[in-house]
């Protein structure tokens, strides 16, 4: 074998230029697996990128790379963007890191080498709104989740698992959950791919490694036995408990390999120069050692409707207007809430604020679910019918919709809808079998004279203006079911992702006069679209749920939560709160690590709207 490249490894007296710090410096010269821990923005991450290259340039011998594994496609997409314009690295050894999704990488293993546990030959990737529509029959036996007993969810629980694995089994059609115990399967079960994978990478780094579930610490080990590994995490951002994050996780990697380790908690590069940092670390406590915060900002709201988005809309407006007249470009503002409900009425408020304001425009970050499957409705409206089975395929997508428009947590009106949509379909078919027109109070008599609207246009060939007219005439036509779908497709921009998909659409038109093709490319850009690492950082006004804002950094951040509703001087419902019901009793460590995440996002300033007369529990310092 080659020896490796010693003419590319960074000097240490450059490293020095660089401004490192100590410990910083301690990480670059650490050998073995390490673990570097650390507070939002201390560094974790830049460092680690510095970390790679010099082993790349040290380490590696031709054919060789460093994979660098992060939860987040944001965090992917910061870290791709950082390696590639760090003036420091030479290109060769930016070349030489491959930066990934832990979700894109396990898809990897799995489609190679899934048959050896059993799987198919051929895999398909099941994204959540195909798990959502593959389950819709059997949660379709069940009352809404949040009205079932635990035994009641315990059987929807097995049921849907049991799905998930015939799925796979049968069907090849592997769903994201399964990735990481079909993977440790494979590894655990083969010391020869164990080692093919290392000789690859024989250097790994997990970025928010605290984050990581039981299955995706079975790989973690698999890999560990050949590879040297480097592990990033914060322990007290752990976001995840519900999905099988595990406090002892630190520890388990200290057991299981005895790395170098490296604590950078006392380090803030992020938002150097203020206190959030500081503020963000004392609400993990409780115990707030400061009266004022550099950089942390508190406004009180009046607790109604009206008032409360309008003092989010003038606040907004505020921080704006010091982004734009600092001067920086590509600025960014964060609208952080805590329920994925309050990210939808807040985007309502930016379109069409009260009192007469001027729209803020604005980027939603809501959940897809819904959009996607919209989206494969408007794409298929654009597809000519070759086979006259055009009209039932179109009812299918619309079933599909209202199937899996709610995700994980679909509720029984939407799922009761499919149904009456399908009843309603059969009723028809049935008619006309017999020679008889349709019911006149069928839900399908406005359904499908939309359709027959959509179908009647006159395409031109060019992408945007085709979708767009596609979907204006279901948002304008008399179907409720429709106009609901095409406003909904409103809040994904699909063709901003990217000009692979333009192209291909266009690409369709010009080799056959139609877009005969829509909506299989239009659900292969949403595939693509879940493992991309090419996404650009956020821009302008973002307004998301508080989880989504991890692995993420802005300019400025506003993190606004709901308000009590009272009647005859009680507050009879509390909703849309940082800590549920804002209710002291209701604090834990996921409340006010999630609180931490979101007001450490911030970069120069940090400003919390809470309602007056009810603030957020967690300002409430304890004794």
């Amino acid at each position: 074998m080659s020896p490796p490249l010693p003419s590319l490894v960074v000097p240490r007296q450059e490293l020095a230029r660089m401004q490192l710090t100590d410990k910083q410096l301690e990480i670059m010269a650490a050998k073995g697996h390490l673990l570097v821990t650390g507070g939002p923005g201390s560094g974790k991450t830049t460092v680690s990128i510095l970390k790679a290259a010099e082993m790349a340039g040290r380490e590696l011998r031709p054919g060789q790379k460093i994979l660098f594994l992060s939860f987040a496609r944001a965090t992917v997409s910061r870290v791709v963007e950082a390696i590639e314009y760090e003036q420091q690295i030479p290109y060769e050894q930016k070349r030489r890191i491959d930066v990934d999704t832990y979700h894109s990488f396990f898809w990897r293993i799995l489609k190679t080498h899934g048959y050896l546990i059993g799987l198919p030959r051929r895999l398909f990737i099941l994204t959540p709104p195909a798990e959502a529509i593959a389950l819709s029959l059997v949660r379709f036996g069940y009352v809404s989740k949040n009205k079932l007993t635990d035994a009641e969810k315990s059987a929807l629980n097995g049921a849907e698992e049991t799905e998930r694995l015939r799925l796979a089994r049968d069907e090849g059609r592997i769903c994201f959950d399964l990735y990481a115990p079909y993977v440790g399967d494979i590894l655990h079960g083969s010391e020869r791919i164990r080692k093919l994978i290392a000789t690859m990478y024989p250097i790994i780094i997990f970025d928010e490694f605290q984050d990581t579930n039981a299955e995706q610490w079975r790989v973690v080990q698999a890999l560990g036995e050949f590879s040297t590994l480097l592990a990033l995490a914060d322990p007290d951002q752990r976001i995840y408990d519900w999905i099988g994050a595990d406090p002892e996780r630190l520890d388990h990697f200290r057991e299981a390999f005895a790395p170098t380790e490296v604590d950078l908690s006392t380090e803030n590069h992020r938002s150097a120069g203020t206190d959030i940092a500081m503020f963000g670390n004392d609400l993990l406590t409780g115990k707030f050692r400061q009266e004022k915060y550099n950089g942390i900002n508190f406004r009180l709201y009046e607790p109604y409707p009206d008032q409360a988005m309008t003092a989010l809309v003038t606040t907004t407006y505020a921080a704006r207007k010091r982004l734009v007249e600092a001067g920086r470009k590509g600025w960014s503002l964060a609208i952080l809430v805590p329920t994925k409900k309050m990210t939808r009425l807040v985007s309502d408020a930016f379109r069409s604020p009260p009192a007469g304001l001027t729209e803020i425009s604005h980027v939603a970050a809501i959940e897809l679910d819904g959009a996607i499957l919209g989206a494969e409705v408007i794409a298929f409206l654009m597809q000519p019918d070759d086979d006259g089975g055009h009209f039932q395929q179109f009812i299918k997508l619309l079933r599909n919709y209202f199937h899996g428009k709610g995700g994980d947590t679909p509720t029984k009106g939407a799922l009761q809808e499919a149904d009456n949509i399908q009843k309603a379909y059969d009723k028809w078919c049935a008619a006309q079998d017999a020679g008889k027109a349709i019911s006149a109070n069928s839900i399908l008599v406005a359904m499908v004279a939309v359709y027959q609207g959509a179908r009647a246009l006159a395409l031109k060939g060019n992408p945007d203006e085709d979708w767009k007219a596609v979907r204006n005439l279901l948002e304008q036509g008399a179907c409720a079911r429709l106009k609901e779908l095409a406003q909904e497709v409103r809040n994904i921009r699909l063709l901003d992702r990217g000009t692979q998909l333009r192209q291909e659409l266009s690409q369709d038109w010009r080799d056959s006069g139609a877009y005969r093709n829509a909506l299989a490319i239009t659900r292969q850009a949403f595939v693509q679209e879940h493992f991309s690492t090419n996404a650009k950082p956020e821009t302008g006004v973002v307004l998301m749920n508080m989880h989504k804002a991890k692995g993420k950094q802005f300019d400025e951040v506003i993190v606004f939560e709901g308000w009590p509703r009272v009647a005859k001087g009680k507050i009879v419902a509390n909703l849309d709160r940082i800590v549920r019901g804002n209710d002291r009793a209701e604090i834990n460590d996921q409340a006010r690590q999630n609180f931490r995440v979101s007001v450490t996002r911030g970069k120069q300033r940090t400003t919390i709207l809470t309602p007056k007369g009810d603030p957020c529990v967690l300002l409430i310092g304890s004794a």
